[in-house]
């Protein structure tokens, strides 16, 4: 055991390590779930699906069920499995899947890869490991989209089981028309093939495609998904592992349900559920105009503005998001009291 001065020199040499990037130590994609199934979509394309219980052992008052974005995987819900694993106010079962095309799960046909199979999907995999109960649902990006889709081909699961949803960087509609700048794209690497078309109209994903292919730089990607300037490196390499999961040749195929998403119709199903948007104010992928819109259309939404953050919030200021995320699971459980009404929180680094 170190003691005196090598006992000093080594505490302030963790301190820097700490300091200079606090998840130096973090686990990042590692934690191991309790249960890891497949779960068969309608069409026979296996869905790899893993659940968390309580930490302590108690009954779940709640199912949260995170549903991850384009070009990623459920490895993407790192921090608020590891958090929501130890709440007891109230007790939560997490499960967590990679939608088809993405992650663990097999791949996703041309024919099948859109919004509305992907919220089918979705609904299989809440029959086969969360069958009965209350739910709520968490969406990152694509993922809000499939809830939304969800909401309107499955009205009545909102109406008897689902208490509460939340929303984080994802959009209604209108993805092609809001974004990253043709000046990004042009930036960093020439259009490459098999996306390039699409650049026109779609930056954004087409730079999600191609940062999964590994045809952009460290500094683009880094860029691309995150707004502070002091990122975690961390991060970024954990951004990086798991973009390079996921085959881009699959990725191309959802460029277009993304691009003609529009869904704001649906929103009318979450009007019986708590609902949490959140959004970034330097998220290049889906501006915050976009959380805006959604707490436009649902006034009884608690809206969440995060400044400096950028697409993916939960993974670069995740005590924020998880402060918000139990506030709507304690709302769901009825265990805090508040009543409904929009509020629009502001939050600086």
């Amino acid at each position: 055991m170190a003691t005196g001065t090598a006992a000093v020199i080594a505490v302030a040499a963790q301190q820097r390590r700490h300091s200079e990037d606090p998840f130096v130590d973090e686990p990042l994609g590692e934690l191991k779930p309790d249960r890891v199934s497949t779960v068969a979509a309608d069409d026979g394309t296996r869905l790899s699906v893993e659940e968390i219980d309580p930490e302590d052992g108690g009954k779940p008052a709640l199912t949260v069920v995170g549903v991850h974005g384009f070009a990623l995987s459920r490895k993407s819900w790192h921090f608020q499995r590891r958090d929501l694993a130890s709440l007891r106010l109230p007790r939560v079962r997490q499960v967590y899947y990679d939608h088809r095309g993405h992650g663990q799960s097999g791949q996703a046909t041309q024919e099948h890869s859109t919004i509305e199979q992907l919220a089918h999907d979705l609904h299989g995999v809440i029959r086969a490991v969360a069958p009965d109960g209350p739910l709520v649902l968490m969406g990152h990006s694509m993922g809000g989209m499939v809830i939304m889709e969800l909401a309107s081909e499955y009205p009545e699961l909102f109406d008897d089981r689902v208490e509460g949803v939340a929303l984080i960087a994802t959009a209604a509609g209108e993805v092609g028309a809001r974004g990253l700048p043709r000046s990004l794209l042009s930036k960093y690497n020439p259009l490459t093939r098999g996306v390039g078309g699409l650049a026109g109209w779609q930056p954004g994903l087409v730079e999600f495609v191609r940062a999964a292919g590994g045809q952009l730089t460290r500094q683009a990607v880094r860029r691309l998904a995150f707004g502070s300037r002091d990122v975690s490196s961390r991060l970024v390499d954990f951004m990086l592992e798991m973009l390079d999961v996921t085959p881009v040749r699959g990725l191309v195929n959802f460029v277009d349900t993304l691009g003609s998403h529009n869904r704001y119709a649906a929103l009318a199903g979450l009007k019986h559920a708590h609902v949490l948007v959140v959004g970034g104010d330097s998220d290049r992928f889906t501006p915050f105009s976009h959380a805006e819109r959604i707490a436009s259309e649902l006034p009884d939404a608690e809206l969440v503005r995060v400044r400096g953050a950028g697409h993916m919030v939960q993974l670069e200021q995740p005590e924020l998001v998880n402060s918000h995320l139990i506030d709507l699971l304690q709302r769901c459980a009825g265990v805090d009291g508040e009543t409904s009404s929009q509020r629009t929180w502001f939050w600086q680094r």
